[in-house]
């Protein structure tokens, strides 16, 4: 293998610096390639809801044609995931971009009919899932150390600024030709192609024909790399546990804003300023927090914002205006981002390599899918409680899980201990097809050091 995961914690030294990661080229060209493709797949979203409403007048179908491109994640985001893995990651991420703009270049076609776009834009999104496996499994074969925590909240704040900067233009230019906004779409993954194939070394694949196995039964060592370790579950119950609570503010800004809207504040405006403060707290948190704290402070502030995250929404029960609730949702994004790439580089430095993509798709699904549930459940209770004392009391409940979560952390030399047997089994080549990790450990069975390395790909 060309490239291991370091095999320390993060030290006590000073923060790794934005130059000292972007000066990494292969980073540079993933970063870019990145947030091209972000900025495009944003830009579409809106073109394409609007696309179906003017062919068909419909709030429904509208909403159907943005929520689909949920559903592969939902319906196979592991498998898919899993993947990543039978190939050089490389060649995935080129093949997954070209794929996304051939079919978002018929998508454009002209008065294609309703039914066929949401076909399309089903097929364009199943290319989503292996993709951002393979770009997560490569970020500690391209950046060390604290370079790699670094590297990871660029990544997730560029992908919050994404969501605002592709929003917003992809409505105006969506409002004047929804064509045009999805052919920028299409051109957007041509170049991430383009920077990915002559940006990127080519490195082999992590498992040969020979170690593979069925690919069920991949996905399933995916799930038991993950929950059966100890590290690797505490790190993905702290992710799933922020995930929650944070988006409650978000689900629910369209009717909080025209239940609540007071005074000057239009109630378009109220909703918009809820919508946006999660992504703006989480971009500033994610690059704040990893510029100005070492990795040693990082790492003490982790458990501390994770609480901070859920309790600083706490105080909707006092009703408070629209702008306060977009400042209370902006403080718990700021929280959830400063604790988030610690995290994920504990999770990368704890994961055998042949689980990389595999536990991503394992974290990216779950995510998924207790975001949808989180909103779905507090847009219940919504219809029969007021909607501030749902995100109150639904927060302080995340207070006391997060506090739970915090309080059962593993200690240090579990930490290490799990880094530890991740990096001999990086050191040592796959021997079998039941064992990619190199360490004659077969996922299932009781080594408490099998599974530690998931959570960094929650949120890249």
């Amino acid at each position: 293998m060309e490239a291991t995961v370091p095999d320390e914690r993060p030290s006590a030294e000073g923060p790794a610096t934005f130059r000292e990661v972007f000066a990494q080229h292969e980073f540079r060209a993933v970063f870019a390639a990145g947030a091209l493709s972000w900025v495009g797949d944003y830009v579409a979203k809106a073109a394409v809801t609007l696309l179906v409403y003017q062919q068909t007048r419909s709030v429904a179908l509208s909403a159907t044609a943005f929520a689909v491109s949920f559903l592969p994640w939902l319906l196979g985001g592991p498998l898919l995931a899993a993947l990543a893995e039978r190939y050089p990651y490389r060649r995935v991420m080129v093949a997954c971009d070209l794929i996304r703009m051939a079919l978002m270049v018929l998508i454009a076609i002209p008065n294609l009919p309703y039914q066929a776009v949401l076909v399309l834009i089903f097929a364009a999104t199943l290319a989503n899932p292996p993709s951002q496996a393979a770009k997560s499994a490569l970020m500690p074969q391209m950046l060390s150390g604290d370079r790699l925590v670094v590297g990871l909240s660029l990544n997730s704040s560029v992908g919050q600024a994404a969501q605002i900067v592709g929003y917003v233009f992809g409505a105006a230019v969506a409002a004047i030709d929804p064509v045009v906004a999805l052919l920028f779409n299409a051109a957007t993954f041509g170049l991430s192609a383009l920077l990915v194939r002559f940006g990127v070394r080519n490195r082999p694949a992590v498992t040969n024909p020979a170690q593979r196995s069925h690919l069920l039964r991949e996905t399933r060592e995916g799930f038991g790399i993950v929950f059966r370790t100890p590290v690797l579950r505490a790190i993905a119950v702290l992710v799933f546990s922020a995930m929650l609570f944070s988006i409650v503010p978000e689900g629910l800004a369209a009717a909080w804003a025209n239940e609540e809207s007071r005074g000057a504040v239009s109630a378009g405006t109220a909703q918009a300023a809820i919508m946006v403060a999660n992504p703006i707290g989480f971009l500033l948190g994610g690059l704040l927090v990893s510029r100005l704290f070492g990795p040693a402070r990082r790492l003490r502030l982790m458990r501390p914002l994770a609480v901070l995250a859920p309790l600083v929404l706490v105080p909707a029960l006092l009703d408070p205006p629209p702008l306060v609730v977009a400042l209370l949702a902006a403080a718990c994004g700021f929280a959830v981002a400063g604790m988030l790439p610690m995290a994920n580089g504990l999770f990368v430095q704890a994961l055998p390599n042949g689980f990389r993509a595999r536990a991503f798709g394992v974290m990216a699904t779950g995510v998924q899918v207790i975001q949808g549930l989180a909103v779905l459940v507090t847009g219940v209770l919504a219809e029969r409680f007021p909607i501030p004392v749902v995100v109150g009391v639904w927060s302080a409940a995340g207070v006391v899980l997060m506090a739970v979560a915090a309080l059962r952390w593993p200690d240090r030399q579990t930490v290490d201990e799990a880094i530890a047997a991740a990096s001999a089994a990086n050191a040592d080549p796959p021997s079998a097809p039941g064992s990619p990790a190199g360490d004659g450990t077969a996922v299932g069975t009781s080594d408490p050091h099998a599974d530690d390395g998931h959570r960094r790909h929650a949120v890249t």
